[in-house]
């Protein structure tokens, strides 16, 4: 018997994998690759909210989690997924550098925020009232990490490449049966893909989606993730990952004329040089509206559990939320109430 099977590989479904995996449990993990937020996901991690100049909720913990987490996966891998540079939050005004001296002033933000205004200068971008530097920041290549971890998976026969019957799925007292495997319990991480599960699919998911762009800029040159309207992540090669957009009302994961024009416009304000497209993007975001993740056991079936939701930060909060989770499984440790899918009645 199984100690585990989980639904989904995204950022979830490998977080908590790779728990399982550091905890010697047991899993097999189902995927048909038919969510794809992860994949198209910019894979920022930042403890600030940099439109509210307001702390991420429990963001010191996050990173400090996430950092051992990505460092394990490189090492089991062999292979880059983790580059921590800086953002640079670009000023538009005078008033925009008060406000952010007056947030680096607070004691939550002062570790996130550089005091000293930045007047660094990159080829391509006017910036006549500077940057603000953001500590503790960087990016996850998605993509390699999704690549390489799948492989593995693959490669200790721990992934199954299939779409996930739950009508096959048989529950009892201490473990549940599907097709021909028997486990303990059962882990969800479909991302968006959770409104098609009738074991779960009365919380409240939103979908958020997001069109991004991988663009050739020869002339410019930056070291840094540059934020504006958007976010500039350097890929080396004279590549750059831009974007997103958000719309709370197309919840597909085709590719739009409006999105590529909404990003096309940002990109030109801020850009002085020319630019190609390479690739173009597009997928929908597992968010809640209340911003918080949605964790915990189903309120009849004891075996079945729910990691989802992480949103737009899904880099820096899968690593904790999956060892929350698993804690609260194996350990009965309890989910801090603002996570936990009590939140939220069945009917």
């Amino acid at each position: 018997m199984l100690d585990y099977i989980i639904v989904g590989s995204g950022l979830a479904g490998i977080a908590f994998a790779e728990t399982l995996l550091q905890n010697n449990k047991s899993f097999l993990v189902f995927d048909n690759h038919s969510q794809n937020s992860t994949k198209i996901a910019g894979g920022l991690y930042n403890p600030v909210i940099l439109k509210r100049f307001s702390q991420v909720w429990n963001a010191a913990a996050q990173l400090e989690i996430a950092d051992t987490f990505y460092k394990s996966i490189e090492e089991k891998l062999a292979t880059s997924v983790d580059f921590k540079i800086p953002i640079y939050r670009k000023f538009f005004s005078v008033e925009e550098q008060n406000n952010w001296f007056a947030a680096s002033d607070k004691p939550n933000l002062a570790p996130f925020l550089s005091t000293t205004i930045s007047h660094k200068k990159f080829t391509a971008i006017d910036s006549p009232f500077g940057y603000g530097e953001v500590l503790q920041t960087g990016y996850v290549d998605t993509v390699v990490l999704l690549t390489h971890y799948h492989a593995y998976l693959k490669q200790m026969n721990l992934f199954a490449e299939s779409t996930f019957d739950y009508s096959q799925l048989q529950l009892f007292d201490d473990h549940f049966e599907y097709q021909n495997i028997k486990a303990k319990h059962i882990v969800f991480a479909e991302g968006f893909g959770l409104h098609a599960n009738p074991f779960f699919n009365y919380l409240p998911l939103d979908g958020t989606k997001g069109e991004l762009f991988i663009i050739s800029a020869p002339e410019l040159d930056i070291d840094v993730i540059v934020n504006t309207s958007v976010f500039i992540i350097p890929l080396g090669n004279q590549l750059f990952k831009v974007g997103a957009t958000y719309n709370w009302e197309d919840k597909t994961d085709a590719l739009t004329d409006k999105g590529k024009q909404e990003l096309l416009d940002r990109i030109k304000e801020i850009l002085t040089c020319d630019f190609e497209i390479v690739e173009h993007f597009a997928g929908v975001r597992p968010t809640v509206k209340d911003r918080r993740p949605l964790l915990g056991t189903h309120p009849i079936y004891k075996n079945l559990h729910i990691l989802n939701g992480l949103g737009t930060r899904g880099v820096m909060l899968a690593p904790s939320m999956a060892l929350d989770l698993f804690d609260c499984i194996e350990k009965g440790k309890s989910l801090d109430k603002s996570i936990d899918i009590k939140r939220f009645a069945t009917s």
